[in-house]
């Protein structure tokens, strides 16, 4: 098992991010995105488990969050509501641009990985999947849901072919799982299969569909 301790923080062209790097010759890519409020620390307890071949990286999202941790979205009145594809698109661009800089300075091949995300991270993974999915091969949606703006890419069926993974807890305040079960439609459209997992919690991953997602990546 790791934690992120066993990790390297980084700095690169910009980005604060934690890094485990893998000593496979053909390790597999595995962007993890925090969600609204989080850190590059926040993601590590969902791979205590992970194969060794995982090449993980989870970067700082680029925007400051209140009251603490960071955003995807540029800061939004208080009344604002859900991040849309308009407001995560730089930030979705920026990711991007981050797996192919940063996998060149490494040398390892950044051609097609594996994304998940909890939360505003889960949006973005949905956003990630659906704009780029010749380059996203698995999905991990925790938490999440899909942001308006996006009806374009879903009606290109872009998942087609595509396993995704969502869990939701039926307990969840922050995203109501009636939400999230609504998105899963909005997937399907898109032409994913979907490994859902549910379980009575709130916002957050039960131990349950921890597992779930472990044996989806693994």
């Amino acid at each position: 098992m790791q934690t992120a301790t066993d990790t390297e923080l980084i700095e690169f062209n910009g980005w604060t991010m934690r890094v485990r790097p893998s000593t496979s010759k053909s390790p597999r890519l595995l962007l993890m995105i925090h969600g609204w409020t989080g850190d590059e620390n926040s993601m590590w307890v969902f791979t205590r488990r992970l194969p060794n071949d995982f090449w993980i990286i989870a970067p700082r999202a680029p925007h400051r969050a209140e009251p603490q941790g960071f955003s995807r979205r540029p800061p939004q009145p208080s009344t604002f509501g859900r991040p849309s594809l308009e407001m995560l698109l730089p930030s979705a661009e920026g990711l991007i641009r981050l797996m192919d800089e940063y996998t060149a300075s490494v040398k390892v091949d950044a051609s097609r990985f594996d994304v998940i995300g909890f939360s505003q991270g889960a949006a973005m993974t949905n956003v990630l999947g659906l704009l780029y999915p010749q380059r996203v091969r698995r999905m991990g949606v925790l938490a999440g849901f899909v942001p308006s703006g996006l009806e374009e890419y879903i009606a290109k069926k872009s998942l087609m072919g595509k396993n995704v993974f969502v869990a939701h807890g039926t307990q969840d305040e922050m995203v109501p799982v009636d939400r999230a079960r609504a998105s899963i439609g909005l997937l399907e459209q898109a032409g994913a299969t979907i490994t859902y997992c549910e379980d009575e919690v709130g916002h957050k991953l039960s131990s349950n569909c921890l597992r779930a997602l472990e044996a989806y990546l693994g």
